[in-house]
């Protein structure tokens, strides 16, 4: 069948239009159509509305900006047509509220912002939603929104309680970190998920948790830092707790005491963690300070009881309130004295038994390992490894109106109440 193309159409009645430049008239024949025609044009919109399928609406922003939101429901064929009544979408621009269909193959609200700007909008399928009709060279831009970050680096594993010397320090929590920036439509965002710190089986070495971060294009980067590990027992030397995100507990010998590592390194505001706790000797008992907590240092040992590991904060992000990145408890020596408990947001508790690991922190909170304990003598099976520390975790809440659904890494994706969940265990992205 021909077809007819017009630029510049006064009105459509019956089979016949009228053109606009020169009067002239054209009768379509019995059985013709003309495509892409036949909108009712409504009044001049002032403020905010729901559009109606087969509907042109002329909208005014001299006043102030507002929004144009879509049907909730479309059927194939619909069409809609907004067009600048004023010269002023550049000024004040009209938003077009997606109504949880997409726009462009994309759930997400987009704007008009080019003055005399002119649209018409069919809906084709749910897997594309609403396109621009086919003769429009205007591409919709979408609208910056934001997004609350939670980024939990790794939590430190707490120190071996070696026999002969005395019981392991706390890990140190994950660094804990929250933020929330408004990003443009099409920002790739990457996401980097810290492990914890390996369990430690020896008084030479601790293990520190490892960085999460996010970043992307016109992103400020959030990158927190792994716990650090707790200070494992050495002979006759007393040790200090590894510095991060919070620091690692201190352990003693008869030789002295043992520092807490130094939390909020590096420094970040507002702080990311809290310093670990001393290890203190108090003969027979060499005890292991407690790993540092994002909201508490870690207790300090008192040479018969291990010290608890520093608290957690509470976060709800994902629409409940959680608790993250708590310190590892402080081991003990010689069977005798009384294991620090770990920090609440997950810490792992002290060992107080020759041979018995100190606990792990929790998976995917950031929290610290607890330390070791330690025998009467030096040897095999004197040993008690440190706890391993929790793996980090990073979320971010979206609302769910500006949602794009284009992740990589298998995040986990739940909504609560206007926003929707993602949360990440592992390396992915998420783009805007």
């Amino acid at each position: 069948m021909p077809l007819l193309k017009v630029n510049q159409i006064a009105s459509y009645s019956g089979n016949t239009l009228t053109v606009g430049t020169t009067g002239d008239t054209v009768t379509l024949a019995s059985g013709a159509s003309l495509s892409g025609f036949g909108l009712t044009t409504q009044s001049v919109q002032t403020t905010g509305f729901t559009a109606v399928k087969g509907n042109l609406y002329p909208c005014n922003t001299t006043s102030a900006a507002f929004t144009v939101t879509l049907p909730a429901s479309a059927s194939v064929g619909d069409q809609i047509s907004i067009v600048d009544y004023a010269g002023t979408f550049a000024t004040n621009n009209i938003t077009l509220g997606a109504n949880s269909n997409k726009i462009n193959g994309v759930v997400a609200n987009k704007v008009l912002n080019t003055n005399r700007e002119a649209v018409t909008l069919v809906y084709v399928d749910s897997t594309q939603g609403w396109l621009l009709s086919s003769d429009s060279q205007i591409t919709l831009p979408g609208i910056p929104y934001s997004i609350d970050f939670l980024v939990v680096a790794g939590g430190g594993s707490g120190g071996a309680g070696v026999g002969g010397t005395g019981g392991g320090g706390g890990g140190g929590a994950g660094g804990f970190r929250a933020s929330t920036q408004t990003v443009n439509a099409g920002t790739a965002i990457t996401v980097t998920v810290g492990d914890g710190g390996a369990s430690s089986s020896s008084g030479s070495a601790t293990n520190n948790g490892s960085n999460s971060s996010i970043s992307g294009s016109g992103l400020t980067t959030i990158t927190s830092a792994g716990g650090g590990g707790g200070a494992g027992a050495l002979t006759s030397v007393p040790a200090s707790g590894n510095n991060g995100g919070s620091g690692g507990g201190g352990q003693s010998t008869g030789a002295g005491n043992g520092n807490g590592g130094s939390g909020n390194t590096p420094s970040t505001s507002p702080s990311q963690g809290n310093n670990g706790g001393y290890g203190v000797a108090l003969p027979p008992n060499y005890t292991g300070g407690g790993g540092g907590g994002a909201s508490a240092v870690g207790v300090d040992a008192t040479g018969t009881v291990g010290g608890n590991g520093g608290s957690g904060t509470a976060s709800s992000i994902t629409g409940s309130s959680i608790t993250y990145a708590g310190g590892g408890g402080g081991g003990t020596y010689n069977n005798g004295g009384t294991a620090g408990t770990g920090g609440t947001g997950g810490g792992g508790n002290g060992s107080n038994s020759t041979g018995t690991a100190g606990i792990a922190g929790s998976t995917n909170l950031g929290s610290g390992g607890g330390g070791g304990a330690s025998g009467l003598s030096p040897g095999t099976g004197s040993n008690s490894n440190g706890g391993a520390g929790g793996k980090g975790v990073v979320i971010l809440s979206v609302p769910t109106a500006s949602y794009s659904s284009t992740t990589t890494g298998s995040p986990t994706i739940t909504t609560s109440g206007s926003n929707t969940i993602l949360k990440f265990t592992g390396t992915g992205s998420y783009t805007s």
